[in-house]
Order: structure tokens, then C-alpha cells, then sequence
């Protein structure tokens, strides 16, 4: 008994240890690298494309301006296909190959699910996922600074709209069938019952498919007066053809921000009658805010045949902040020291709803409009 017990106290230790080294190590030289695995080929590359391209306009321009001093990012992002075995060897060659200082805009519920039993005991800063999911919002995970509201959220504010704005009461639901598809499903039941009332009709698609065919029957037998979709935006984009082509009743297409609602208006030929969206960014034509006129000229700046998304967006201003967070670092650099930087800088965008909201719009007129 003993000698278990010997051995737990210096586990703990070891434990302890590596905790503590990883969290105060001091970084010294002058490249800051930075990791991340996201989906850059298969069904949902536009997605991650737009991350990686949103970050890479901001960490350019840093390096370019020298807002670091001698000091500059190095961005280092691998391919996952958005699946999870993919991302979590991808996750191994970031901390044991490329040694990042921390890890940032990781793309997708079910491949950060995959590692988050890494990323919490490495405690490895963990900044700016691209996914709501709500086991990335617990309180006690110290190194995961989230600026984006959750998919809960989202859907909150879009039955909120439907129910008592649009005074409809038949919703069903349309979902990929995994952890982010399984988020979404769980925050429109929440949603919901808040309001008496239950989902009228549910299907489902398996990831990185375009299988919606038994979703389709599912659903349009309850003849929903709205849908919520919580899916890909090529399978979303499938499903709403399709229905449409099935069934001449008014339905409203409910999309929230992962869908990638630009990708998912060009799949629909831009025919976006009775749709709605949800994001967790402003209008990215709203140059009346300094951070989006910013973004739109140092993106243009790096990519001139590309067009303003929201996720690029999203993704360029999760970057400035963690530059900012970096510039404002006295002294040596270790990850601890980061992280409250980090938090602090998240307290003022939040209260200035840039981050922490969710908006509504509708795509009116070749542009997206929002619902005040």
C-alpha cells in the first residue's frame, strides 16, 4: 500500500511539473508559431479555407508592419479533411514537430472532440476554435479562450425569432449526425420547451457525405412551417433543393453560422427565398466599425480575387486580437502571461458586441441584410 501510494505523490509531481513547465516556460528567439488542422480539401474546404485565409491577411500584416518588433508569427496549418483521426495527428506533429506556442482556429465539433483530452492536459493555449460546441465553454478548461457564442446561442436567437416574431409553432430540425450536429439538436429542444413547444420533425446525414435522402422523407412529412439546419453547407445545400423541388408549402430555412451561409447561397444559385442565418460576427459590409474596414482592406490587400465572408472575418479578428495580446506582453513571453492578455482583450470586444452576439440576417438584393 505504501509503495502505490509512493508512486501516485510522484506521478503527481511529474504531473505538476510538466504543468508547470509548460504554462511558465519563457519563449525566446524571434518566430512565434502558431498551430492549427483544419479542413483545407474534401466537403468543407471552403470553410476552412476562409479561416486560414482570414488569420494569414492579419498575421501578414503584423509581420509586414512589424507590430511585434524583431519578433514575427509564423502560422503553421495542416490538412484534416474535417475528420477527427486526421486532426489529431495533426495535433501531434503542432506540439512534438513544429513545438507552437499555441494553437489557434481549429475547425470543427467532432475533430476537437477527438482531442481534447490533449489539448486540456498539455494546457496549451487554445484560442479561437471555429466551432460553438459546448464542452469548448467550460469554465474550468483555463487555456481555451473562445470568441465566438455558442451554437446554443444561435439557435436561441433564431427560435426567438421564429416563435415570437414569425408566431410559428411547427419547427423540425436537419442534422449531421455527430457531436456538432448533436450540439445543435440539444440547444432547438432547449430552446424550444423555454417556449411549450417540441420539434415537429428530425434527419439526420452522416459527416462528410451528401446521404440526405432519408432526412428529406423524415422531415417534409410533418410539413414544417420552419427547418433548422445544422449541417455543411453542401449537404444543407442538397437538402433545400431538394425539399423545395418536393414540396410547394412556405418553409424558412433556418442556417447558423458553421454552415458557411456565403458557400451555401452560391450552392443554391443565390435563390434565397425564405431563408434565415445566424452569425457571431456583424455584417462584414459594415464599414462603420473600425475592426471590419480594417478587415476588408488588409484582406483585399492579400487576397484580391477573393470575396468578404463572415468566417474569414471571424477568423481575421480572432488574429488581431491575439497580436494585440502579444504586443501588450511586457517583457519575456510565456503562455501564462498570454492567456490573461487574452481575457482581458475578450472583456472589450465582448462589450463592445463585436464578439459574445449573435445576428440575424436574411440575403436580399445580392447582399446580406440584417434582421434589427
Amino acid at each position: 500500500m505504501k509503495r502505490i501510494l509512493f508512486f501516485l505523490i510522484i506521478l503527481f509531481l511529474i504531473i505538476g511539473a510538466m504543468y508547470f513547465y509548460y504554462t511558465n516556460q519563457y519563449y525566446v528567439g524571434n518566430t512565434i508559431k502558431l498551430g492549427s488542422s483544419l479542413p483545407l480539401s474534401g466537403i468543407n474546404k471552403k470553410l476552412g479555407l476562409s479561416v486560414k485565409n482570414g488569420a494569414l491577411a492579419y498575421f501578414n500584416y503584423a509581420n509586414n508592419k512589424k507590430l511585434l518588433g524583431n519578433k514575427k508569427i509564423k502560422f503553421i496549418y495542416y490538412d484534416d479533411q474535417y475528420e477527427p483521426e486526421l486532426m489529431a495527428e495533426n495535433l501531434n506533429k503542432l506540439l512534438h514537430k513544429n513545438k507552437v506556442f499555441a494553437l489557434f482556429g481549429f475547425v470543427g465539433t467532432p475533430t476537437i472532440e477527438k482531442i481534447m483530452p490533449i489539448i486540456s492536459t498539455n494546457n496549451i493555449p487554445f484560442i479561437a476554435p471555429c466551432s460553438g460546441a459546448s464542452f469548448l465553454r467550460n469554465s474550468h478548461k483555463k487555456n481555451f479562450i473562445n470568441f465566438r457564442s455558442s451554437y446554443g446561442d444561435e439557435i436561441e436567437k433564431i427560435i426567438k425569432y421564429l416563435v415570437e416574431e414569425k408566431k410559428l409553432t411547427k419547427i423540425a430540425i436537419f442534422y449531421q449526425n455527430d457531436d456538432y450536429g448533436y450540439d445543435g439538436y440539444i440547444g432547438t429542444i432547449k430552446a424550444l420547451k423555454k417556449r411549450g413547444l417540441h420539434i415537429v420533425s428530425e434527419g439526420t446525414y452522416r459527416r462528410n457525405t451528401l446521404s440526405i435522402a432519408q432526412a428529406l422523407k423524415s422531415i417534409q412529412t410533418s410539413n414544417p412551417q420552419a427547418i433548422i439546419m445544422v449541417g455543411a453547407y453542401r449537404p444543407v445545400a442538397l437538402f433545400i433543393k431538394l425539399y423545395r423541388k418536393n414540396n410547394g408549402l412556405k418553409t424558412i430555412f433556418c442556417n447558423i453560422s458553421f454552415v458557411n451561409a456565403n458557400e451555401l447561397v452560391k450552392e443554391l444559385n443565390y435563390n434565397t427565398k425564405d431563408m434565415l442565418f445566424s452569425q457571431i460576427v456583424p455584417s462584414y459590409n459594415d464599414i462603420k466599425i473600425p475592426i471590419i474596414n480594417e478587415y476588408r482592406k488588409i484582406f483585399r490587400k492579400n487576397y484580391p480575387h477573393a470575396k468578404f465572408n463572415f468566417i474569414s472575418l471571424e477568423s481575421f479578428m480572432s488574429a488581431k486580437i491575439t497580436v494585440t495580446a502579444l504586443k501588450n506582453l511586457k517583457g519575456r513571453i510565456n503562455r501564462n502571461k498570454f492567456l490573461q492578455k487574452l481575457k482581458d482583450l475578450k472583456e472589450i470586444y465582448d462589450k463592445k458586441n463585436i464578439f459574445g452576439k449573435v445576428f440575424l440576417f436574411k440575403y436580399k438584393n445580392n447582399k446580406f441584410v440584417e434582421i434589427k
